[in-house]
């Protein structure tokens, strides 16, 4: 191979090391009452769990897996990071991509889902909604 066929390099993958970084394999949630929220996704998204003890559920996003986890376990993980209060705000959305967001809204609502807002056209061409979970934590769905 000449250098002028290789393929570029990417800041993601210097000399000698592996593609860096991949997907998002695991994101971490923490919550004060395990077992509402875990009610909330499986009713909600519809999914089955993957792991459960007492301190944690998790659930499998196609290839990213969501851990709830009792907000009292995670101050040992994330030592010497505060831990905020679900009263402090959101600072994160989760988007999930769908066919048809209104048909969506409408199987949430008869789920007993209440919308933060939308069905609504953004600006930037896509039509959103969204809501939030037992902990605070603010959901998206986009199409």
């Amino acid at each position: 191979m000449t250098e002028a066929s290789k393929p570029a390099q990417t800041a993601a993958e210097p000399d000698g090391a592996g593609a860096w970084p991949r997907g998002i394999s695991a994101i971490t949630l923490f919550v004060e009452d395990l077992a509402a929220t875990r009610r909330f996704y499986q009713e909600v998204f519809g999914l089955p769990v993957a792991f459960e003890d007492d301190a944690s559920t998790v659930f499998r996003f196609e290839n990213t897996m969501i851990n709830l986890l009792k907000a009292s376990e995670a101050p040992e993980l994330i030592h010497p990071a505060a831990v905020a209060q679900p009263a402090a705000g959101a600072r994160m959305q989760f988007t999930i991509e769908v066919d048809d967001v209104d048909a969506t809204c409408a199987e949430l609502a008869g789920r007993g889902v209440e919308l933060l807002n939308g069905p609504i056209d953004r600006p930037w061409g896509i039509r959103t909604a969204s809501f939030r979970d037992p902990a605070g934590h603010i959901w998206e769905i986009a199409a």
